[in-house]
């Protein structure tokens, strides 16, 4: 497909496509104030985030239907858009927390009444054997309890039912934060056990198809590929109840019915939509967009190292000066993010993250940089991107195939179905050139260099290797910002990253979600998943 044709494809109405989804929701359900009725493209592949190979929409399983020991506060944007404060930590499970005088361990004290959905006690125990588990799985889920130092089961401690302890390996500015992220979730241990097996003793089976939790929100019914919906469980103590009592996200892959729905009133909540759509939708005033930069985010092009021209350095600064990031930015992002080309210098003057990288649109640099490393005649390459993000990621790739073009590099498109692309981008790392969109959880630099810089981590689509880049994070990933060797570190981690260019930023994208003028309480969260705890619902 080409541009142009890609282009008049952009306008096709919904039309009839919208009805059938009706037949999906309960009688007026869009209209009731005790039900949030959510239309996504892409919906959760399991119930279980500490499974391997669990998508990111189901980091929405892990968010309302499980407690974690902490959760985060909340701080508000200039245009009004609440977003998650990480710098304040607040109770949910733990009703409180104590540092020990030698900053070596934690204790928790974990709420009195709070109970599973079967009205069982939550326990010390529970969160031990949850914990336990995350540490032991392998995969992402063990990778991420060890940026916060989290890494062994003899860290963790039920001293009795109401005292948790963790005895850290070392101080770091991750371990508290990191308890607050989606991952470790306190699991009805008991339920688990009771389902586990000799070759299957963390019961992965089990739950990845039947949540074990005490969460604000309970599983009604999960359809794959069709939607998920939750009830809220009113003995929940962890947390202020849910505004509404039913929450039901529908999977409707095409974007325009999506659009459409919203707009016919059929939707309370509309996700995933082209920024375009963003664009118009917040010119008409008739919903509210709620906008926020993605945190440690960046959309981005991946050269795979293991691919023979991308191994010189000047093959890649060469595709980094043939990038069109001003049309890119205009015409598939429309403008809905923070650009992250021209920056001044290769050495960086501030450790801000993201922030621009030293180059822009430059073809006579580029062709001179190939013809450096003996490509003047240019090369052939795939350019790889995921169907699932089509609305920004396929205009982008047309795009940047003309401006290759330019400078004697042939890239032929290659659309990956979004079912496939975690295992192609991420596990295999088989895609030659590819569009990225990797944001880290926590908003470090030194931990974005932790998950897509060091050799064999999930997101480092590039195989990139750099024994400098690894050395340095693991000096840092740990530091407090104020210590001494944190911003020359830093400093020296990103003038790497510039000059090194494993990795293209084209724009740091806002996170855009669409809710009807009745729906409030809607939160930004760095996982990009819609928290429904905190929604509201205006009664007609």
């Amino acid at each position: 497909m080409r541009r142009r044709d890609f282009i008049k494809t952009m306008g096709v109405a919904a039309g009839a496509s919208a009805i059938p989804f009706l037949k999906f929701l309960p009688a007026e359900a869009a209209g009731r104030g005790d039900t949030l009725v959510v239309v996504t493209g892409n919906g959760p592949n399991s119930m279980d985030i500490q499974r391997k190979g669990t998508n990111r929409p189901s980091y929405q399983i892990a968010v309302n239907l499980y407690d974690r020991l902490v959760g985060y506060g909340t701080k508000t944007l200039e245009d009004g858009t609440m977003m998650y404060d990480y710098q304040t930590l607040e109770p949910e499970l733990a009703e409180s927390w104590e540092v020990a005088a030698d900053g070596m361990s934690i204790t928790f004290k974990i709420r009195k009444g709070a109970t599973f959905w079967d009205g069982m006690p939550i326990t010390a125990h529970d969160v031990k054997w949850s914990f336990d588990r995350a540490v032991s799985l392998g995969g992402f889920p063990t990778v991420q309890m060890k940026a916060g130092s989290l890494e062994k089961p003899e860290q963790f401690e039920a001293v009795d039912d109401s005292t948790f302890v963790i005895k850290l390996l070392r101080k770091s500015k991750l371990t508290l934060p990191d308890l607050g992220v989606p991952v470790p979730i306190i699991f009805n241990s008991k339920v688990a056990k009771a389902n586990a097996t000799a070759d299957d003793p963390w019961a992965t089976e089990y739950l990845h198809r039947t949540p074990a939790g005490g969460g604000a929100f309970m599983l009604e019914r999960w359809d794959p590929g069709q939607q998920t919906v939750y009830k809220r469980y009113d003995d929940w103590k962890n947390g202020d109840l849910p505004g509404v009592k039913r929450v039901i996200i529908r999977e409707v892959p095409s974007a325009s019915t999506r659009r459409a729905l919203l707009e016919r009133g059929d939707a309370d909540v509309s996700l995933d939509l082209p920024p375009k759509d963003f664009a118009e939708l917040k010119k008409s005033g008739k919903f509210t967009i709620n906008a926020a930069p993605i945190e440690n985010s960046l959309a981005a092009i991946g050269l795979n190292l293991t691919f023979e021209p991308f191994k010189k350095k000047e093959v890649r600064q060469a595709i980094a000066y043939s990038v069109p990031y001003d049309q890119i930015f205009k015409q598939a992002a429309f403008e809905r993010g923070i650009p992250m080309w021209g920056g001044k210098s290769f050495s960086p003057e501030t450790i801000e993250w993201p922030q621009p990288f030293p180059y822009d649109t430059d073809y006579d640099k580029a062709k001179a940089l190939l013809k450096e490393a003996g490509y003047a005649d240019g090369f052939e390459v795939p350019l790889s991107f995921n169907l699932g993000l089509a609305q920004w990621s396929e205009p982008m790739c047309l795009l940047l195939q003309e401006s290759l073009a330019k400078v004697g590099i042939k890239a032929t498109i290659d659309k990956i179905p979004g079912a496939n692309w975690r295992t192609a981008a991420l596990v295999e790392k088989k895609l030659p050139m590819h569009i990225k969109n990797f944001g880290g959880w926590l908003n470090y630099p030194d931990y974005y260099s932790f998950w897509v810089y060091q050799k064999g981590r999930l997101f480092n689509s590039m195989n990139y290797h750099n024994e400098e880049v690894e050395k340095i994070t693991d000096e840092t990933l740990h530091l407090e910002v104020d210590h001494p060797d944190y911003e020359p570190n830093i400093k020296k981690l990103l003038s790497i990253f510039f000059d090194e260019v494993p990795l293209i930023p084209v724009y740091q994208p806002y996170l855009d979600v669409a809710t009807q003028k009745s729906v409030t309480g809607y939160e930004y969260y760095f996982h990009r998943q819609l928290d429904c705890r905190s929604f509201k619902k205006a009664t007609a």
